[in-house]
């Protein structure tokens, strides 16, 4: 018999999915029937993950990070090339993104190790290697948004974590020492995307034509928008990745700032559930795994929109549950239904209690 489910993450599921479908098939009906196989994963995998226990998924915790890394090589080994970048691997008629796909089971692996014993500086440059392992892989497929997602779960962890002042020193240390030089590894068009978010106007029909024509996108759409499969940038194609870099403001234009709204508001419910969630958290595993999952949302809704609106540079992040990506959607369904999990194992703690 089903565990029961966190109804108001459930049903936050249900409404994004749904809008997302309704929308996709406005602005890019083309991904379909194909898509369908995704959402039918996506929503599969939640509920299984849900009836799972954490205490169980983490006696596995360091089997899911050999094959984690496992599927990052293999990315980089089998992997399709698509627009210059390895990223995804063929199946069937199907493609998947280890990368996206692992990442909650990266999480479960970190929260799991940072929280078995007292983190020592020993212990501290241990994680950091392991750390570095995977996000190295992710990054040179080149996949700058996923690198900074999972390095932002990873962030969330180590804030959850019972670490000592000094060493969150030394890791913010050595994290400064390194962002600057990653500039330096980055594809020159992710190094184009940085320059034009400095100066879009400076070059509106190349570098910064993106961020132009999404913000006109945004503005466009006024309070109730122009209406499903009448936006002029979505429909006519000004707005370039209109299903997947700029789902929000394809959003904005056809279904206004109430539309908008309405995202965010579904956004905002799986967001607190997940803050109750790590609040009542009985294990200090599960507790730091919520923190991880609940700062990759919370960060990757801000980026998304940030350079939807012209205030970040453009990274190719997806809107969790909104954006037309496969990978991304079946990861995320994964992540939050693990958390479903740990609502599940704190429920039966307290009736015993």
């Amino acid at each position: 018999m089903f565990k029961k489910f966190d109804l108001p993450i459930a049903l936050a599921l249900i409404f994004l999915t749904t809008l997302s479908t309704v929308v996709l098939k406005s602005i890019a009906p083309n991904i379909f029937p194909t898509y369908f196989i995704y959402i039918a994963l996506g929503i599969v995998s939640f509920i299984v993950f849900s009836q799972i226990e954490f205490d169980v998924l983490s006696l596995f915790s360091s089997h899911f990070y050999i094959v984690s890394i496992v599927l990052l090589v293999a990315t980089l080994i089998i992997g399709g090339v698509t627009r210059g970048v390895i990223r995804w691997i063929p199946i069937g008629s199907i493609s998947i993104q280890p990368s996206e796909i692992v990442r909650p089971f990266l999480l479960i692996f970190f929260a799991n190790f940072l929280t078995a014993e007292r983190l020592d500086f020993k212990r501290l440059v241990h994680v950091l290697l392991l750390m570095a392992l995977p996000l190295f892989l992710i990054l040179v497929q080149p996949s700058l948004g996923v690198t900074v997602l999972t390095s932002v779960g990873f962030l969330g962890i180590f804030l959850a974590s019972e670490i000592e002042k000094k060493h969150f020193l030394y890791l913010l240390l050595v994290s400064s020492i390194l962002i600057p030089g990653i500039f330096f590894i980055l594809a020159p068009y992710q190094k184009s995307r940085i320059s034009a978010f400095l100066n879009p106007a400076s070059d509106p029909l190349g570098k910064g034509y993106n961020s132009i024509q999404s913000q006109i996108s945004v503005g466009s759409g006024k309070l109730f928008g122009r209406g499903l499969g009448k936006g002029i940038q979505t429909q006519l194609a000004f707005l370039p990745e209109r299903h997947t870099d700029f789902i929000f403001a394809s959003i904005s234009e056809e279904m206004g700032f109430v539309g908008a709204s309405l995202v965010l508001l579904g956004l905002f419910v799986v967001l607190f559930r997940l803050a109750v969630l790590t609040e009542h958290s009985s294990g200090s595993s599960a507790r730091a795994y919520l923190s991880g999952l609940f700062l990759i949302l919370f960060v990757q809704v801000g980026i998304h929109i940030g350079m939807n609106m012209g205030l970040l540079p453009i990274t190719g992040i997806p809107f969790p549950l909104l954006s037309a990506g496969g990978s991304s959607l079946l990861g995320t369904m994964i992540g939050l239904g693990i958390a479903n999990g740990t609502k599940k194992r704190y429920n039966i703690q307290s009736q015993q209690t």
